[in-house]
């Protein structure tokens, strides 16, 4: 499969997100340049960007610095998640997208996430465990080499490292 096949079916919501130094729009565009207007508003809509956008004074036509640097991470995280819905790629790679987002940009983009997750193969890398515990099946790696996997419930069934970490999480102590 050529690279450029390959990287048409998959969408990518990376941890660290970088925006070109253009607006909030040409950014959501980047992951499909030929999405309708409506197209653009409703992945805006189910990654709560539209929220953003709203409270900006110049919405859509915002300049986001380059990087995204007058964008806070959240709002970043929601860019990216808006970029990557109406690419409608089968497959979908989450890498970390909540490691470093308050609680209400986390519940904000969490939800995007959801959507997006929708009828598609999602790969997601979490080291918070709560965002995989729904998952069909979690791979627990350490060190590169896988150390148990499963569903959340059979993990914890077994008793080892991955439902040590899930009763830490519990306990509200660090994981």
């Amino acid at each position: 499969m050529a690279t450029e096949e390959l990287m048409s079916q998959i969408a990518i919501v990376f941890q660290d997100v970088y925006l070109f130094d253009g607006t909030i729009e040409e950014n959501v565009l980047l992951g499909r340049s030929d999405a309708s207007g409506d197209d653009v508003r409703a992945a805006a809509t189910a990654a709560r960007l539209n929220e953003v956008v709203e409270r900006l004074p110049e919405g859509w036509a915002t300049k986001v610095g380059e990087g995204g640097a007058q964008l806070s991470g959240g709002e970043r995280q929601r860019v990216s998640i808006a970029r990557a819905l109406p690419k409608d790629a089968p497959i979908v790679l989450l890498d970390e997208v909540t490691s470093a987002l308050d609680p209400v940009n986390e519940a904000a983009v969490l939800e995007g996430v959801e959507r997006l997750m929708t009828d598609r193969a999602v790969v997601m890398v979490a080291h918070r465990l709560r965002t995989v515990r729904d998952a069909d099946h979690i791979v627990f790696l350490d060190g590169g080499r896988i150390e148990e996997e499963g569903t959340h419930d059979e993990l914890l069934r077994r008793e080892d490292r991955y439902a040590k970490l899930w009763n830490t999480a519990l306990a509200g102590r660090p994981q």
